[in-house]
């Protein structure tokens, strides 16, 4: 080592000692070779109007929705922090689920006393659902806590009481519901039952003498379970139990009780208990509660659809049990509706965040001495998340498109929108939790942090898969209902009409043998063989059952032994349906470079659906030739879609300060100072 070198290591290790500045070399490490964030706007441009994109996907009330944003933006209780130069509000999932659940409730009254829930039971008609559909969306975008207790309050006890009940419900409890003086919650599900609503083993006796319901907790199994707001916060719950009178059991009906006094006391002869901690949503006080012979008015049965007489005489104008239980289900149909819009504004968090974070982080280079590689300029990164977002927009339109027909709904479209919602509610949640695990593991490390949010995602959206129906149960619905169409159909000769099996009134569709880009592309094209799909699974699907029952076997065993075809057939419908919506609004635009786009982002829509399932090339409706042809489209899509990813995220409209550090200078959100 020269005499130099010695002495420049020797002053060097000397400053190090006395924390001082070393002296300036062209040996020294310098900030122009480090890492610095560059945001995606320096390279990236639009092609194409972004609002006008975002009000397409919103697709109502976005001034409604830009206004509750700025309410929690500007309140302290939303937890404002900065980092990296920015604003951001998020839920602080440090704090103890005490904690949670007692910001959230403060939260809620900070929504209250702003208006955002003025009318929400007392206003009618289209325009106010939709309205209160866009606050809440909002709400689950800040934090699916609020927005579970605020649905369980409105959707679940204020729906119940306004469809359920009749006019001596409605004054008596609707308006003191929306000014949260009564604070409701929903007990139907039970520890040992779900979605076996039917089930239920809660039972609820008549006695005329007072001329009261009494409400009794049989067993442990009958102990209502998962009843939000239950644990601290609700005064009220809505109690489903199988009605008893004289000794005949009616069937479920719906009573209202009151659990807590106005001063939080839990009244006599209810116990309650708290679930506990959870993987998420622990902002929602989840509780279980025991009905030890609990008396309630004769006036608090719920009586829409049946009433008891003083003198104890049960009376219904629905006579069959059947349909009098799915006369009580079908307003539940709001929980589907909601769950399925909440899931699709999840997923665009996820992918603005993972989206926005691979267009400014590198890694690796290409060349020697190259620069690094960002991380969307890859095509295996691009694989893992455009797809996905080509599928969270087709959904984002499916969403809509329910919400729509669910506020213009009537008795005539009850059943199609109990369809449509099973089939919507399952796969768009099964797609969020599938987006916030491919998020989470395309921003690395990133992603395990609680502040970016993708990963917290995870265990607060979880839950959706199994409430308000579990998912592969919903499924089994959509092919029942379509089995019941298909076969009452054939056995009066009538064309197929509803539940958007028209097609089938027309000749099999003959796909082509060699499908080259164009023909990928062509919307007929995409639409016939979603079609094919359907209409293949659903006639194997009938002729699966009849061939079992023609064995003996009953109907609903042989649906069981079926459950492989009535699985595929759910999808089936679900994943046609939604292209038929994106299909409508893409007709809908004018021409130019909103309508291109889209027309790119549908057809990697149905390519990948069709990549993705296996029965295509179980069932032989394309060959292996044709398999490898929708493959490699896919890939040139991705390619034709890198340019836009920005722009595509961009319209989703969500503000910065809601989406999460990593998705700006993650750089500066990271350094030293921050600290």
């Amino acid at each position: 080592m020269s005499d130099n070198r010695a002495l420049r290591r020797a002053h060097v290790l000397a400053n190090h000692i006395l924390q001082s500045t070393p002296p300036s070399s062209n040996l020294s490490l310098t900030r122009e070779v480090c890492l610095q964030y560059s945001p995606p706007e320096l390279n990236e441009s639009y092609g194409f109007d972004v609002k006008e994109m975002r009000k397409l996907l919103d697709g109502h009330n976005v001034v409604d929705r830009d206004w509750i944003y700025g309410l929690m933006m500007q309140s302290n209780l939303f937890n404002r922090k900065e980092r990296g130069g920015k604003i951001f509000v998020s839920p602080d999932y440090n704090q103890t689920m005490e904690q949670q659940r007692e910001i959230t409730m403060k939260r809620i009254w900070y929504l209250l006393e702003n208006g955002v829930f003025k009318g929400w039971l007392t206003e009618t008609g289209p325009e106010a659902e939709l309205r209160k559909l866009a606050l809440l969306e909002v709400c689950g975008i800040y934090d699916h806590s609020v927005s579970i207790k605020v649905g369980v309050h409105f959707f679940l006890w204020g729906n119940a009481v306004k469809f359920f009940g009749t006019k001596r419900h409605h004054e008596k409890w609707l308006k003191n519901t929306e000014d949260y003086l009564v604070k409701g919650c929903f007990a139907m599900t039970e520890l040992g039952h779900g979605s076996n609503v039917r089930g239920i083993e809660t039972v609820t006796t008549y006695d005329p003498t007072t001329e009261e319901f009494v409400i009794n907790t049989p067993c442990e199994s009958a102990q209502k379970y998962w009843i939000g707001g239950a644990a601290n916060h609700a005064t009220h719950t809505i109690v489903f139990s199988q009605l008893h009178i004289n000794g005949t059991n009616q069937g479920v009906h719906a009573f209202i009780a009151q659990i807590r006094d106005q001063d939080g006391n839990i009244c006599p002869n209810i116990r309650i208990a708290d679930c506990g901690h959870k993987i998420g949503l622990n902002g929602v006080d989840n509780g279980r509660i025991w009905f030890d012979n609990l008396r309630i008015p004769r006036e608090n049965l719920l009586n829409a659809v049946a009433d008891v007489s003083s003198d104890g005489k049960y009376v219904s104008s629905i006579k069959d049990p059947d349909q009098r239980f799915g006369a009580f289900m079908a307003p539940l149909t709001s929980g589907r509706v909601t769950i399925a819009s909440s899931a699709i504004y999840s997923a665009k968090v996820g992918l603005a965040i993972a989206i926005r974070y691979s267009l400014s982080r590198r890694a690796f280079s290409v060349t020697a001495n190259g620069p690094e590689v960002l991380l969307l300029d890859y095509p295996s990164h691009q694989r893992r998340l455009l797809p996905l977002l080509a599928k969270t927009y087709a959904m984002s339109f499916a969403a809509n498109e329910l919400k729509m027909i669910y506020v213009k709904r009537t008795p005539e479209t009850n059943k199609a929108i109990h369809v449509v919602s099973s089939g919507f509610k399952a796969v768009l949640t099964w797609h969020n939790m599938h987006t916030l695990q491919e998020c989470r593991e395309a921003v690395g490390g990133q992603g395990v942090k609680t502040e970016n949010l993708v990963g917290q995602l995870k265990g607060e959206f979880d839950v959706q898969t199994t409430f308000e129906g579990d998912n592969n149960v919903l499924m089994q619905q959509v092919s029942k209902a379509l089995f019941a169409e298909y076969v009452s159909c054939k056995k009066r000769n009538k064309p197929f009409k509803g539940l958007g099996l028209e097609h089938m009134n027309s000749p099999r569709p003959v796909l082509p043998t060699q499908l080259t880009s164009s023909t990928l592309r062509c919307s007929q094209f995409q639409t016939n063989v979603f079609c094919l799909r359907e209409r293949d699974l659903l006639e194997r699907f009938t002729s699966e059952v009849a061939q079992l029952q023609g064995r003996g076997e009953s109907r609903e065993f042989s649906f069981l032994l079926s459950h492989q075809l009535a699985e595929d057939l759910g999808k089936a419908f679900t994943e046609k349906a939604i292209l038929q919506t994106i299909l409508d609004a893409e007709a809908k635009i004018p021409a130019g470079s909103v309508k291109d786009v889209l027309g790119l982002v549908r057809s990697m829509y149905a390519l990948i659906s069709l990549e993705e399932d296996p029965s295509l090339l179980r069932y032989g409706y394309l060959s292996q030739d044709n398999v490898g042809d929708v493959r490699r489209e896919v890939s040139k899509l991705c390619g034709e879609l890198r340019p836009h990813a920005l722009a595509l995220v961009t319209s989703f409209g969500i503000p910065d300060a809601f989406l999460s550090p990593i998705a700006f200078n993650w750089v500066e959100a990271n350094a030293w100072s921050s600290v």
